[in-house]
């Protein structure tokens, strides 16, 4: 190795996560200057960024935590290209400590996921070019934040699939578990029906008017028809009025009524890695 020690080349790949053969590279094209080589690392991940910027990184981890009073919940999307990168060992703990570190600095914004500082001293944006370089393949990465009176957050198996939920007052931890599992698995659109916007209600209508007319209805009926299934797709698609997957008898908003009088949800998360 010439003046490039083996334990200069280890400590180089324990922070970067880069091979050793990169890794001496980087020492002998620095001359031994131990941060010229992280440079040096770090603007092979800028090629490689740049090489794959087409590519569409849709799979990855996607984790969430809660704070230590459950008063704000954090959820990233650390996306790759493949499902192989997606399990390895390293890239998941890079995904956990960039959602460790989010969580403890306490950060302000989804947007300020970016500029973070993790404990080397390096930005998750500069983490995520230097990977690019590390793995060969494109790395993307997005944060979802929501901060209330009590949050809750939940993971899917295989962090393929988590979710964050807000709610109006201190419940039981169960209780806000359950519901942050009702949003993963119903997929709701909207809390309740004024979340809905305009153009999705207008479509409804439109699509059960046209399916009541194949059917034979009568001109006259059609919109009371559309209403009538407007009110079904409500029951379906917004997470109060869905039937809670525990308990199909109950709405979800009747279930946490049954808690506590006033308790309601009053936002929610949900990120999901496409099949």
């Amino acid at each position: 190795m010439g003046n490039i020690s083996a334990s200069d080349v280890g400590k180089l790949r324990k922070q970067t996560g880069s091979g050793m053969m990169d890794c001496k590279k980087a020492l002998v094209e620095a001359n031994g200057d131990f941060d010229l080589a992280v440079d040096i690392l770090r603007k092979k991940g800028q090629k490689v960024a740049a090489k794959r910027a087409d590519r569409q990184a849709m799979e990855g981890v996607v984790i969430a935590k809660t704070n230590d009073d459950n008063s704000k919940a954090i959820l990233i999307s650390l996306n790759c290209e493949t499902d192989f990168v997606a399990k390895n060992e390293d890239f998941i703990a890079i995904a956990q400590d960039i959602l460790d570190t989010a969580v403890s600095a306490d950060l302000s914004s989804a947007e300020a996921i970016h500029d973070l500082k993790l404990s080397n001293g390096m930005t998750v944006a500069e983490k995520v070019l230097e990977q690019t370089g590390v793995i060969g393949e494109k790395i993307e990465i997005s944060a979802q934040l929501i901060q209330d009176v009590q949050v809750s957050s939940y993971i899917h198996a295989g962090n393929r699939l988590a979710t964050l939920v807000g709610f109006n007052a201190i419940t039981d931890h169960q209780v806000a578990r359950d519901v942050a599992m009702q949003v993963a698995a119903m997929s709701p659109l909207a809390v309740d029906k004024d979340g809905i916007d305009q153009e999705t209600i207008d479509r409804e209508l439109e699509i059960a008017k046209d399916l009541a007319r194949q059917e034979g209805k009568p001109e006259e009926m059609l919109e009371k028809i559309a209403f009538g299934r407007l009110n079904k797709f409500y029951k379906e698609n917004t997470l109060l009025n869905q039937a809670f997957i525990k308990d199909g008898k109950k709405t979800v908003a009747q279930y946490l009524k049954d808690q506590h009088d006033s308790l309601s949800v009053t936002c929610f998360k949900r990120v999901g890695l496409s099949n």
